[in-house]
């Protein structure tokens, strides 16, 4: 679980659902992280409320603080619930992308596995 975690809304008053989600999912996404870097990551969440004509429409941008490096993710939609659900998608992927670039023999197996496949077609 993420422990600096800072959930802000504006515009936007935050309910006690809304933080409970946001921790649960948006927390969750250390296991992608390298072990090294589980103890100084910082996440900042910021909800922001959009006044449509048509209705309120509500932006999550994710900010996360690892080392050497800031990953962030942004999208809007009409709930909150489904924003916070894409951004977190968004964000375990660059964090597994991260974690890859980051920790040599993690993304070593994929890397063997395209070349033994260009070996076996030029054969």
């Amino acid at each position: 679980m993420i422990n600096n975690l800072t959930i802000s809304g504006v515009k936007y008053e935050l309910t006690d659902t809304t933080k409970k989600y946001v921790t649960k999912k948006i927390g969750a996404l250390d296991k992608y992280l390298p072990r090294h870097a589980r103890k100084s990551v910082s996440a900042d969440v910021k909800i922001k409320q959009i006044g449509n004509p048509d209705g309120n429409k509500y932006e999550v941008e994710v900010m996360i603080n690892v080392p050497d490096k800031v990953i962030t993710a942004k999208d809007s939609t009409m709930n909150v619930l489904a924003a916070v659900d894409i951004v977190e998608a968004k964000l375990s992927t660059q964090l597994r992308k991260y974690k890859e670039s980051t920790v040599p023999h993690i993304g070593f197996r994929r890397h063997l596995a395209k070349l033994k496949r260009s070996y076996q077609r030029e054969n």
